[in-house]
């Protein structure tokens, strides 16, 4: 049987943020919403409830769906947001989000198909999550698109499985996305020139550049006397940790040069490579821990494993102590000591 489709809590933030926007205090609305925790399970008829009741709060726009998924920032995406940090070009993101999918909705769903023109990113419309669900996710991808290549990125074209709205809804559907929107259509559906899969990633938006300051700080713990040529080391490991494949060998090919040459570079330095994989994974999982939108089974997985129970060996090796004691300890002391198991 096909796992129920759900959403996370991080990612019904986006409500509390429109709900901030727009100075409303909905009190019952924002008790449901705090009650999620950023790594938490929301069922998708909940999330559905959830927007249909904040954008009856606000009758008789146009295009609610899309000014909430305006909001969308790397924060709202839990493990998404970091693996796009691993990312050089826009074809690269897409490619991460089409592979973690299933980290977001439970369940693999996104179609990819290109032609000699366009890269379609495409949904059918037996995976719809309704009108305004759909709109949501729609805006918040192109939105996140846009923060990431700090420029607004206009689609070839957009379409959605749900019925066309009136006029004004169809205006505000192409004023947004600043292409053809098409309704009543096979798939819910975003087209992208092949152009724009080459375009490098500036990573200098708020919530990027914020990720992977955190990041920098922990590879400089991992290499406390590290110059450019450590950091662009520990910048290629962290990019390739997430595909489960991280090794001398693809780290040196990153780096364009030889497996001896890199070698030699780490005796240099008195490091061996898995002295240095390993404390880069550990400082790595430090700060990874304290982001309470990341679950385990994320964590182990940006650090390249491929079970949270290898992780969870590996970080007891390291510290002494499970990953799930060093977060509760982590938040009892967040909390003035009040918790106690």
């Amino acid at each position: 049987m096909a796992t129920a489709m759900r959403v996370t809590g991080a990612w019904v933030q986006l409500l509390t943020d429109w709900l901030d926007k727009e100075n409303l205090p909905a009190p019952e609305l924002r008790e449901i919403l705090d009650s999620r925790g950023p790594a938490d399970i929301v069922a998708l008829p909940l999330w559905r409830e959830l927007l249909a009741r904040a954008v009856a709060l606000r009758p008789g726009r146009a295009a609610p769906g899309l000014e909430i998924g305006a909001l969308a920032r790397p924060r709202h995406v839990g493990v998404l947001g970091y693996l796009t940090l691993t990312c050089q070009t826009l074809g690269e993101a897409m490619l991460a989000y089409q592979r973690y999918e299933s980290l977001f909705y439970g369940r693999d769903l996104v179609e990819v198909v290109a032609d000699r023109e366009r890269m379609t990113v495409r949904w059918p419309a037996s995976v719809s999550t309704g009108a305004l669900a759909d709109s949501v996710a729609i805006a918040a991808l192109v939105t996140f698109l846009r923060h990431l290549l700090q420029q607004r990125l206009a689609p070839a074209r957009v379409s959605f499985v749900f019925a066309a709205p009136e006029a004004a809804g169809r205006r505000a559907y192409q004023d947004f996305f600043g292409c053809p929107v098409t309704f009543d259509a096979e798939h819910t559906s975003v087209s992208f020139p092949l152009a724009f899969l080459e375009l490098s990633l500036p990573r200098s938006d708020t919530g990027s550049r914020a990720l992977l300051d955190r990041q920098a700080r922990a590879l400089l713990r991992a290499l406390p006397e590290s110059d450019g040529f450590d950091r662009a080391l520990q910048q290629a490991m962290v990019a390739l940790l997430p595909d489960g494949q991280v090794s001398l060998k693809r780290v040196a090919a990153r780096l364009h040069m030889s497996v001896r040459t890199l070698q030699r570079r780490l005796q240099q330095r008195r490091l061996n490579w898995r002295t240095l994989l390993d404390r880069t994974r550990e400082q790595l999982a430090g700060q990874y821990l304290a982001d309470r939108s990341l679950t385990l089974g994320e964590i182990a997985l940006l650090l390249g494993y491929s079970e949270h129970s290898a992780f969870s060996r590996a970080y007891r090796q390291w510290t002494g102590r499970t990953p799930a004691r060093a977060r509760r300890a982590a938040s009892e002391a967040g909390m003035g000591g009040r918790y106690r198991d």
